[in-house]
This record gives C-alpha cells, sequence and structure tokens, in this order.
C-alpha cells in the first residue's frame, strides 16, 4: 500500500465551481471575432490548457508574445466580470483540506490559470492560506496534458509523485496527472464521470469533498 502524502488541486473547477464561465467568457471573446464554437467540445477540447495555448491554436500560431498577452487579458476580464459574482470554493472544501493539513498531508494548487486569476481566487476567497506551494501557468511551459504543472508542485513539496494524489475535473487534467505518475479523484463540477472511465489513475469520482474522507482515501492507494 502506498500512503499518499501530498493532495494536488487543480483550481478552476476543482476548487470552486466556474468552468462554465470560462466556456462562456471565451465564446463571448470569440464570438467579438466572428467565431463561434459549441460549448461542450470546446471545453473538452481546451479544460487544463493555458490561455496563450488556446488563443494560438484558434488565432494563428505566430501571433507575437505580446499581442497574445493582450488578448488573454481582454478574455481574463471577461470571466472575472462574469464569474465575480458566483465565486466560492465548492462544498466541503475547506473542511476536506483543513483535515488534511492536520493529518500531515502536504497541500499544493497546481493550475492552468495566470497570476491574476489565481490572486481573483485564491487570494480573494482567502483560500492561499492552506497550501504549501501554488504553481500556475507562469511557472510551466506546458499546460495540460502536459505533466509540468503537476511534476513542478511535486518538486515544490519535496515529495516524490508517485506518492501524491491530484485532484481534478477535467480529462486532460487527469491525462496529465497519469503523465505525472499521480492517481486522481474526479471532482465532476462539469463533466459526468463516464467521461473518466478510460483512465486507470482515478480512484475516486465524487461531486464535491462533503463526504470525501481521508483516511479510505489514502488506504485506497
Amino acid at each position: 500500500m502506498t500512503q499518499a502524502r501530498a493532495f494536488i488541486f487543480d483550481m478552476d473547477g476543482t476548487i470552486v465551481d466556474n468552468m462554465a464561465f470560462h466556456t462562456d467568457s471565451w465564446l463571448e471573446f470569440f464570438a467579438r471575432r466572428g467565431k463561434s464554437y459549441e460549448a461542450d467540445a470546446f471545453f473538452r477540447e481546451t479544460a487544463g490548457a493555458q490561455g496563450r495555448e488556446i488563443l494560438r491554436a484558434r488565432l494563428g500560431p505566430d501571433i507575437p508574445d505580446d499581442e497574445i498577452a493582450v488578448l488573454a487579458q481582454e478574455k481574463d476580464v471577461l470571466y472575472r466580470e462574469m464569474y465575480g459574482p458566483h465565486r466560492r470554493a465548492i462544498e466541503g472544501f475547506e473542511h476536506f483540506v483543513t483535515n488534511a493539513r492536520a493529518t500531515g498531508v502536504k497541500l499544493a494548487v497546481a493550475t492552468s490559470a495566470p497570476p491574476k486569476n489565481i490572486v481573483f481566487t485564491l487570494d480573494e476567497l482567502d483560500l492561499r492560506r492552506h497550501f504549501d506551494t501554488v504553481v500556475g501557468a507562469a511557472d510551466v511551459k506546458h499546460g495540460k496534458p502536459h505533466p509540468d504543472v503537476f511534476l513542478k508542485a511535486a518538486e515544490q513539496l519535496g515529495i516524490d509523485p508517485a506518492d501524491c494524489i491530484v485532484f481534478e475535473d477535467a480529462p486532460m487534467g487527469v491525462e496529465a496527472a497519469r503523465r505525472a505518475g499521480m492517481r486522481a479523484v474526479v471532482i465532476t463540477t462539469t463533466l459526468p464521470a463516464e467521461a473518466f472511465a478510460e483512465f486507470d489513475n482515478v480512484i475516486r469520482v465524487v461531486d464535491d469533498y462533503a463526504d470525501l474522507d481521508i483516511g479510505s482515501l489514502c488506504a485506497s492507494l
């Protein structure tokens, strides 16, 4: 039996239930440029990717970095305007991480979000205090499904990847965890359980944190 020594949380859709607002803000951003996408397909194709990756995939790979930064900021302003009035942690999250820390489990956030969105969520909801480290888009080159962000978090925690459990809401994030050699707990804020059936690293699928027991979670490994 492997004892989990660290929990690594994706942020959007996993700590806060906000992915519908991210999708809506992207769709509005692209609609202003004459492009339209189906919401569910867009989410499945992009959840976990960094904003600059999404922009280059749809607007062209040769856009200069400074222009990409301006476009990404425009989209993120839309997102924060849409989601701000609804912002809150997922049911049971703070109780869960407080108990995890009390048992000696190290905690990290590993997200594809840029710095301003991390502040918008973790700092403005007073959640950063729960975590030993936070890794975001500014800290790694590639978004998910590349494993970089999870491996960076494990490195900063000083924990072997095999001793980490990732909490995710999107298939690309679960795939990133698999590539990092980490098990995953899926939070079904956006997609149903069957969307994750193909992943052999998923050990739990839950709606929220209310009934997720730390002892049984670690003992199941």
